[in-house]
C-alpha cells in the first residue's frame, strides 16, 4: 500500500512518498519498495536463500551465505548491530559465481564478535534485509581442578580448487544410498569420480580404526525423532573397554553423560551407542564427530533448515490391502525429510514409497498393501519441525460384512463417491526468462477427476511444449524454458460425474537474470 502525505502552508505545497513495505516469500525477510510502480521487467530485491545462524569456536572462521534475486541484480552489503565492519583483515566479502552465493567471511573469530548481523540486498527499486546471529564458543569442558578448559580438534580445511574435506568425512560414515544427496548438498553433481579416492581414504581410515576398534557397523546418521530429540547411533566393539569415547561439534569437545535429561547424552546398550541432543535448536546445527581416543569413528552433519509446513499431513483411513498416502507441503525446498512410524524411521523401497516433487516442496509417503500392523501414528519431520497424523485400517472381513450382510438400507453410508475438489490450489508464480518453471496442485474426488490445464483459456493437454503429469492426485505442469509468451493466467479444471472445480494463478515472466 502507498501512503501519500500532503503538506500545505503559505509558501509551499508538496507531497512526500513513504516507502512501500512488501511481503517476502522467505520468512524473516523485510522488503521495502522505493517507487510507486515498478517498470516492466523490473523487480525489488528478495532473498532466494537467507543466511543461517551459526555457532563457531573462538579462533575459527565463520561464514554467512546468501542467495538474492531482483532486476537489476541487487548489491549485497553486511552490517552488525554492536560494532563496525571496516577492518578487512577481520571481515571479507565475496561473490561465489559457481554457487551464486554472496559470502561474508569472519576470520579468527573473537568472543566480542558474537552479535546480530544484517544482510542488505539493494537495487534502485528497493531493498531486502534479514537478520542472522553469530554465536561464539569460548570453552566447554570442566577440568579436574574446576577450571574451564577448552579441548579442540582440528577440522579438515578446504584448499583452493580442492574438494571440501568435510564432504569426504561425511561420505566415509554414510551408506552408499545417501552419497548422491550428500554430494548435492555440497554442490557436487557428478560424484562418481570421487569413489576411487573415497575407496583409498576409507581403507586408510579402517586401518587406523582397527587399532582401537574391533568392529564398527550399523551406523545411523543424525536425525530428529518424533520425541523431539536429535539422535545418531552405531554398533562398536572396543579393543580396550576403557578407551575414551569423545564427542565433538565443529571441532570442540562436548561434555555428555548417560542422563537423557541432559542436553547431550549417551546411552550404551551392549555394543550399541546412542548419542542424543535434547530439545535441539538452530544453534545445535553443526558438524558432529565421535572419536575413540584420537581416532575418528563417525562423522555426521546436523542441519537445521529454516522451514515450515505450508500443508501438514492428515489422518488417513483405508481398507485392508489398500494403499495409504500421507503428503505435506513445505515453505522451503528440501532434498529430503524424515518419515517415521512411531519412533522408527522409514526408508524408500518395498513397503514404503517416498517421493518428492520437482520443486522439492511437496513430499509424499505411500504405504503399500496396508495391513493391521501398519496402523498407528506417522510423522513427517523437516529440520526441527514435525507434523503427525494417524493411519486407521479397516479389516476386509468387517468391511464385507457391513456392506453385504447387515443393515442393507444403510449401504448409502458406504458410498465413497465425492465431487472433485482441490486439496492444495495453484499459487501465483514469478519466473525469470530462460529458466524452468514448475507449478502444481493437489486434487481429490471419487471417481478420480479428469484434469485439464489451460493457458489464457486455451487447453494445454495436447501441447507438447508443456510437460504435464498427474501422480496420485498431485497434478503438475513444467515449462522447461520460460519466455514472454508464457505470461498470463493458468487454470486447472477438474471434473467427474458429480461436479467440477477450478483453480487459477498468474505467471509473471521477468527479464533474463
Amino acid at each position: 500500500m502507498l501512503y501519500v502525505v500532503k503538506i500545505k502552508d503559505k509558501d509551499a505545497t508538496g507531497y512526500i512518498l513513504l516507502p512501500i513495505k512488501k511481503r517476502s516469500r522467505v520468512p524473516g525477510v523485510t522488503i521495502t519498495q522505493f517507487v510507486e510502480r515498478l517498470p516492466a521487467g523490473k523487480s525489488t530485491p528478495d532473498f532466494a536463500r537467507k543466511p543461517m545462524t551459526t555457532t563457531v569456536q573462538e579462533g575459527k572462521k565463520a561464514f554467512f551465505k546468501a542467495m538474492v534475486s531482483g532486476e537489476p541484480p541487487p548489491t549485497v552489503t553486511w552490517a552488525r548491530n554492536k560494532g563496525e565492519m571496516d577492518d578487512q583483515e577481520k571481515y571479507s566479502t565475496r561473490y561465489d559465481e559457481r554457487a551464486r552465493e554472496h559470502v561474508l567471511e569472519i576470520v579468527n573469530v573473537k568472543p566480542e564478535q558474537a552479535d546480530n548481523y544484517r544482510c542488505f540486498a539493494t537495487n534502485e527499486y528497493g531493498q531486502a534485509v534479514c537478520a542472522v546471529t553469530l554465536n561464539v564458543v569460548e570453552g566447554m569442558t570442566n577440568g579436574s581442578n574446576g577450571t574451564v578448559a577448552t579441548r579442540k580438534k582440528q577440522l579438515p580445511q578446504q584448499k583452493e580448487g580442492e574438494i571440501d574435506p568435510k564432504l569426504l568425512e561425511l561420505l566415509l560414515s554414510a551408506p552408499k544410498k545417501d552419497y548422491e544427496r550428500i554430494c548435492l548438498e555440497f554442490g557436487v553433481t557428478d560424484f562418481r569420480w570421487l569413489l576411487k579416492k573415497l575407496k583409498q581414504i576409507k581403507k586408510e581410515r579402517e586401518d587406523e580404526q582397527s587399532k582401537v576398534v574391533e568392529n564398527l557397523d550399523n551406523i545411523k546418521q543424525i536425525e530428529v525423532k518424533p520425541s523431539g530429540r536429535a539422535e545418531f547411533s552405531f554398533n562398536m566393539k572396543l579393543r580396550d573397554p576403557n578407551s575414551e569415547v569423545n564427542l565433538y561439534k565443529d571441532g570442540t569437545l562436548i561434555p555428555y553423560d548417560d542422563d537423557k535429561n541432559s542436553k547431550h547424552s549417551l546411552q550404551k546398550t551392549g555394543i550399541n551407542y546412542l548419542f542424543s541432543i535434547k530439545d535441539p535448536q538452530r544453534e545445535d546445527a553443526g558438524f558432529y564427530q565421535v572419536d575413540v581416543e584420537e581416532t575418528n569413528v563417525l562423522t555426521t552433519d546436523f542441519q537445521v533448515p529454516d522451514v515450515e509446513f505450508v500443508a501438514k499431513i492428515k489422518d488417513s483411513k483405508v481398507t485392508e490391502n489398500e494403499d495409504a498416502i500421507f503428503q505435506c507441503v513445505l515453505s522451503t525446498p528440501l532434498n529430503k525429510i524424515t518419515w517415521s512410524k512411531e519412533d522408527v524411521s522409514l526408508e524408500h523401497g518395498g513397503k514404503y514409497e517416498i517421493t518428492i516433487s520437482e520443486d522439492k516442496l511437496t513430499h509424499t509417503l505411500r504405504i503399500k498393501d496396508c495391513q493391521m500392523a501398519d496402523k498407528g501414528a506417522y510423522y513427517a519431520i523437516a529440520g526441527i519441525t514435525s507434523s503427525s497424523a494417524s493411519l486407521t485400517i479397516q479389516g476386509t472381513l468387517s468391511f464385507f460384512t457391513k456392506k453385504y450382510c447387515f443393515d442393507m438400507p444403510q449401504m448409502k453410508a458406504l458410498d465413497f463417491e465425492s465431487p472433485p475438489s482441490f486439496i492444495i490450489p495453484l499459487k501465483r508464480h514469478t519466473a525469470p526468462e530462460g529458466y524452468e518453471c514448475y507449478m502444481s496442485c493437489a486434487v481429490k474426488g471419487d471417481p478420480a477427476p479428469r484434469v485439464t490445464w489451460y493457458h489464457n483459456n486455451i487447453s494445454l493437454n495436447t501441447n507438447t511444449n508443456y510437460h504435464i503429469t498427474n501422480v496420485c492426485g498431485v497434478c503438475s505442469l513444467l515449462i522447461l524454458r520460460v519466455g514472454p509468451k508464457d505470461n498470463g493466467e493458468y487454470k486447472v479444471i477438474i471434473e467427474n460425474k458429480l461436479g467440477n472445480a477450478e483453480s487459477s494463478m498468474t505467471l509473471n515472466v521477468r527479464g533474463k537474470l
